[in-house]
């Protein structure tokens, strides 16, 4: 066993380890790579008045040790790294431990209120289908999820700026601002909890159905056990699918919640490498990306032991049941209106004329002439929405094709893209888009590849752990039996089971790969006045939220639409040319789900064949 662990997960430490240390050298090369002077950064980030001089400039060198190159300086900090001294901050001249230390138990507290949230949300998402389905009606439930789609994209830096403003000011319930103790915390968690607990109800209740009509459901209603019960193995049945991802939102709750830091001025650890990466303080953002590494791996791995420990005989013994089954057509009239809604608002906005300036209307209300309003410039709100969504829609279809792509094949290549995943995933947006920047400059392009560089990790960790479910199936094992190779296997068995749900979950991603991009318009490092894309119309009427809070609304409206589609029309995918079950008239259940409940049935069998005695 001991040479089984030491063959198996030596080269994945040895990957792991290779990963850590490439991102603390991009991030250490950070000021190189971008082409700037990290003297003249670090003299703004100390005092902006001061002048550049080059005899300032040279002190500033001498004093951080720069003229003896990157190199020299990454050496020095590894080798301070493994005496438990991660240096001392350019700007401030601190010690960077403690600092580091404090903003990630800042962050970590607001990560566990975030998921409590979390939880509730997405127990809410899912609650229909399990009630449904312990009373034995997982098949009668409609094609929902309007409501989740709304909440799945609501960006995260609007949902805190309206909360603090009515909430904590207008109404005075809770603090606005600062952290200084739990009531400080609830705002900030809501801003968190409720996308990222709609996003992981979705794709818990896109399972459940398939959990209830497996034969052990249906044989335990046959005998009459409780539907509490079923619906408790129900859920201990798709959890493990998800676990991975939701270490992801462990992660990202706590290094990428650095819009919402920073609106509730929260010192967690989001907002301190933000403010390292703005000022090149490389010391700081190095311990930074390493403390939210080592949060990635611990986060990895607790949740690989908890699918383990849930389902690991299972997986053993290769004796799982597919938990994705065909699914029958939905119906399409919500994703049409929806579709259709969002369309007729992109056609009336493109008749308009988005730049056009008239300073006498600014902040109007809606009316005939304006639709949607006003912006702080007069500007029609309704042409800049319908004429941001050519870039906003095409860019994030782009980014989500190519994330999907990139997902579904590193997800194939568990033992290479596991230690990956939690490598980049540690990473935050705006720290990625630095990176991004640094290597392949600054340009419209940016934004995009910056999200891309990211946005493939939670499908390839779905794609992952879905495909390490299905191979431990009795189906795969009879088929693997019957002399099927791999590829046979992969095209006919593993991929029909696999991508569906993993399409489904790049779908209900889209409107989040929207709300990146916004997110890095918001942070400045998206797109630049005067384009109309909706992360910059967001970022340039939230001032005005609560005086003209129709400028921020309509391109929230629209991001919602956008997610209200993705949500409704993903909900039918399924692999096409895979037969259809068929359905029995008179009962409406599927051939497979009578047969089943006629076996588990107590009563008289069918007579066995006779065996015929020889003489």
């Amino acid at each position: 066993m001991l040479k089984a662990v030491v063959r198996g997960g030596a080269p994945v430490l040895l990957w792991r380890a290779a990963l850590v240390a490439a991102l603390l050298c991009g991030v250490g090369l950070l000021p190189w790579l971008s082409r700037t002077d990290p003297a003249f950064t670090v003299l703004k980030a100390r005092s902006a008045e001061r002048a550049p001089t080059p005899e300032v400039l040279d002190a500033i060198r001498a004093q951080l040790g720069l003229d003896a190159g990157p190199l020299k300086l990454l050496g020095d900090w590894f080798g301070g790294l493994l005496h438990g001294d991660a240096g001392r901050s350019w700007i401030s001249g601190a010690e960077v431990t403690p600092s580091v230390l404090q903003a990630l138990g800042v962050s970590l507290l607001l990560m566990g209120g975030s998921l409590a949230v979390a939880v509730l949300t997405a127990g809410a998402v899912c609650a229909r289908t399990l009630r449904l389905g312990a009373g034995r009606r997982p098949d009668g439930r409609r094609s929902a999820g309007t409501g989740s789609a709304l909440l799945s994209t609501l960006p995260d830096f609007l949902t805190a700026s309206v909360l603090a403003a009515v909430v904590g000011v207008q109404l005075g319930w809770l603090p606005a601002l600062g952290w200084y103790g739990p009531q400080w915390m609830v705002l900030p968690a809501l801003s968190l909890g409720l996308p990222a607990g709609a996003l992981l109800g979705r794709m818990l209740d896109d399972l459940l159905p398939g959990a209830f009509a497996e034969q052990w459901a249906l044989a335990a209603a046959a005998r009459g056990v409780p539907g509490r019960s079923i619906a408790r193995q129900a859920l201990r049945r798709c959890v493990p699918g998800l676990l991975p991802n939701f270490s992801l939102f462990v992660v990202g709750l706590t290094g990428g919640a650095v819009a919402v830091e920073q609106v509730f001025d929260i010192p967690g650890l989001g907002r301190l490498t933000l403010q390292a990466a703005v000022a090149q303080d490389l010391p700081v953002l190095q311990a930074g990306a390493l403390a939210l590494v080592l949060l990635a791996a611990a986060a990895g791995g607790l949740t690989r032991l908890t699918a383990r420990l849930l389902i690991g005989p299972a997986l053993r013994d290769g004796a799982l049941s597919s938990l994705h089954r065909p699914t029958p057509p939905r119906p399409t009239t919500l994703p049409l209106l929806y579709g259709g809604l969002l369309l007729s608002v992109v056609a009336l906005g493109l008749a308009r004329d988005p730049l056009r300036l008239d300073t006498t209307d600014r902040l109007q209300s809606p009316s005939w002439a304006h639709p949607f309003g006003t912006d702080g410039l007069g500007r029609d709100v309704l042409a800049r929405v319908g004429h941001g969504a050519l870039s906003t829609l095409v860019l994030a279809l782009a980014v989500s094709a190519a994330a999907l792509l990139l997902g579904v094949l590193l997800g194939l290549l568990p033992r290479f893209s596991g230690p990956l995943v939690d490598t980049v995933n540690a990473v935050p947006p705006v720290l990625a888009a630095l990176l991004v920047t640094g290597v392949a400059g600054s340009g419209p392009s940016t934004p995009a590849l910056a999200v891309t560089a990211v946005a493939w990790a939670p499908l390839a960790a779905h794609t992952s752990a879905l495909l390490q479910q299905e191979r431990a199936t009795t189906h795969l094992t009879a088929t693997r039996g019957l002399g099927a190779g791999p590829l046979q296997l992969l095209r006919h068995e593993l991929l029909p089971a696999v991508l569906p749900p993993v399409l489904r979950h790049a779908l209900l991603r889209l409107p989040g790969v929207a709300l990146a991009l916004a997110a890095l318009g918001f942070l400045g490092l998206g797109a630049q006045p005067p384009s109309p894309e909706w992360g910059l119309l967001l970022s340039e009427n939230q001032p005005y939220a609560e005086r003209a809070p129709w400028a921020v609304l309509a391109p929230a409206a629209a991001l919602a639409l956008l997610g209200a589609v993705a949500v409704t029309g993903g909900g039918g995918v399924r692999w096409p040319g895979r037969p259809r079950r068929a359905r029995r008239r008179d009962t409406g259940k599927t051939e497979t789900e009578t047969e089943t409940e006629a076996a588990t049935r107590p009563g008289p069998q069918a007579p066995a064949r006779p065996i015929r005695a020889e003489a």
